[in-house]
């Protein structure tokens, strides 16, 4: 088990690490604008990742069906966790919502698809594709609630879920796959090339957002909420998806790619709608930094876990 961790500490973490730093190294002495960039990554690497690994993707009906069982069953077991360690806290209406945001939001997509890739290959790759593509749409339906639930509005959530280039690449890839259809191979070629770009890019955004992340000092009570949300999503959330995935029969790589993707620190993401609707950003801010920074220790021991 040691040697299989230190193994994933050098082989995976290590060069995962590089671009992270050299984003992070970017953004402080240069203050590299990530704007761009994540507009970049956006609207064009993200759309061509999930086209070109839904299109050439390893994966049945079978695994379509586990993941999205297991992200809805996951999804209210962490909800659940959130909102009753919020009332035993009595943490106020803000805090509460950015508990919720910390505990069920993960970096699954400019985090844990290079991870992913580099840990379990490209068949690992295959099964994630489906899990981010449902985690892009809770984000922007169900996270989107989680933030705001006076402002919530079904249609603005279905909009926001329609404003990404990623969802219209993957119902293009299931219409091709269902028809046994292929891109031709100039596209496809192109479209793969661009792929390959995405994993030193977003790892590099992730750096220079990690130093944009603001370490706040909370209050005891907030504070209370900080320990808790960061017990949740490094402890609790691996126990929880380990159970659903044995209420759900999953086993193979689907069940080594979606235990590992379940237990990805804090969305970086989370703190825009912490900071668009007032739940409680600081907290957010704070679990996002230290969840991120203890999961380069804490995800080679839970793959060693699962190999």
């Amino acid at each position: 088990m040691i040697q299989t961790v230190l193994g994933t500490l050098f082989e995976v973490i290590v060069p995962l690490s590089i671009p992270v730093i050299a984003g992070a190294l970017l953004k402080r002495f240069t203050n590299m604008e990530t704007k761009p960039l994540t507009t970049l990554y956006l609207y064009f690497l993200s759309p061509a990742i999930i086209l070109e690994t839904l299109t050439t993707a390893q994966i049945s009906y079978d695994d379509v069906y586990l993941t999205v069982g297991f992200c809805l069953l996951n999804l209210i077991l962490l909800w659940s966790v959130a909102t009753v360690a919020a009332k035993l806290l009595k943490l106020p209406a803000p805090e509460q919502a950015g508990l919720t945001l910390i505990s069920t939001l993960t970096n699954s997509v400019n985090y844990g698809l290079p991870l992913v890739l580099l840990a379990l290959g490209k068949l690992g790759l295959d099964k994630a594709s489906i899990y981010v593509v449902i985690q892009m749409v809770i984000v922007n339906t169900i996270g989107v609630y989680f933030a705001a639930r006076s402002q919530f509005s079904f249609q603005n959530a279905v909009k926001s879920v329609f404003s990404l280039p990623a969802i219209y690449m993957a119902i293009l890839a299931a219409l091709l796959r269902l028809f046994d259809l292929h891109l031709p191979a100039g596209i496809q070629t192109g479209v793969a090339m661009v792929a390959g770009a995405y994993s030193p890019v977003v790892l590099a955004i992730l750096g220079a957002q990690m130093i944009g992340v603001k370490n706040a000092e909370l209050d005891r009570q907030v504070n209370a909420g900080f320990w808790t949300g960061l017990t949740i999503r490094m402890v609790i959330s691996p126990l929880i998806a380990c159970f659903c995935l044995f209420v759900l029969h999953v086993q193979g790589i689907l069940y080594a790619v979606l235990f590992i993707l379940s237990s990805m620190p804090v969305a970086v993401n989370a703190v825009v709608l912490a900071e668009r609707f007032n739940a409680s950003p600081k907290l957010v801010s704070k679990c996002i930094l230290w969840t991120t920074l203890g999961s380069f220790l804490v995800l080679p021991v839970l793959i060693g876990f699962v190999k």
